[in-house]
């Protein structure tokens, strides 16, 4: 009994732990009660593996890393060389942890894809917006023109495909019968977005050259009036490796 007892008395007096995201609080939002991280947190993708991102920025919160609605506690070493929290922000610390781990430390939302001003009057709260709606059909052109920061859309002028795999078959852009649909779902794969279309005469000059390598693909010129030779969803390299006489790239 005197063994309980002690055992009651200890945990009571026994100070509560929970974790407060302290320091940096960039991508973060005050739900009423702590700050916590906001989906755009953590939407994008480490540019080295998860694994070694672990090993570059371990954490010890029993939440584990920060996660959309969480309050785990960002890893030291993702923005300062202090040992405790509150800290002060070191700017190379952050810088790197923003070019290799920013999903692990929870700074998605300060990458180039997601740092960029949404519109004054949105249709839905740009903070709370999830992965689901980012990758959904419903949403994705909405969330491209109103809230870019939320899904990675920044500097895309709110041109995006509505659906995710319309670059797996660039020849759905001339199929007849699926003009209504990719007019509508992959307008910048097939380039029907107002500035990634282009004139019907799909001829786009690019560099100085007198000559150019064949063409990869008989379907250059249906794409090219489509805007394929113009539109950045496709690198340069990709452009020229497929079309490079009919879109004139060196």
């Amino acid at each position: 009994m005197i063994a309980l007892v002690s055992v009651l008395l200890v945990s009571f007096l026994a100070p509560e732990v929970s974790a407060v995201i302290g320091g940096d609080l960039n991508c973060t939002m005050y739900n009423g009660t702590f700050f916590v991280w906001t989906p755009a947190a953590v939407a994008c993708t480490n540019t080295i593996s998860d694994a070694s991102c672990a090993i570059l920025y371990p954490t010890t919160d029993t939440l584990g890393y920060p996660a959309a609605g969480n309050n785990a506690v960002r890893p030291n070493a993702c923005y300062t060389t202090a040992a405790a929290t509150p800290a002060a922000v070191v700017p190379d610390m952050k810088t790197a942890a923003l070019a290799s781990c920013p999903k692990t430390c929870g700074y998605c939302c300060n990458t180039d894809a997601y740092n960029c001003k949404n519109v004054d009057y949105p249709r839905l709260t740009c903070a709370s917006i999830t992965t689901a709606q980012c990758n959904s059909p419903a949403w994705r052109t909405i969330i491209a023109t109103d809230c870019p920061s939320a899904c990675g859309f920044c500097g895309q002028g709110g041109c995006v495909d509505a659906v995710t795999n319309c670059g797996n078959d660039l020849s759905i852009c001339q199929n007849i019968g699926m003009q209504d649909f990719v007019n509508t779902y992959c307008q910048k794969t097939c380039g029907r977005c107002p500035s990634t279309t282009t004139s019907s005469s799909g001829s786009v000059t690019g560099g100085t050259c007198t000559s150019y390598i064949a063409d990869s693909s008989t379907s250059c010129s249906a794409w090219a009036s489509n805007g394929f030779c113009t539109n950045t969803f496709y690198t340069y390299a990709q452009r020229r490796a497929r079309c490079a006489t009919t879109c004139r790239l060196c």
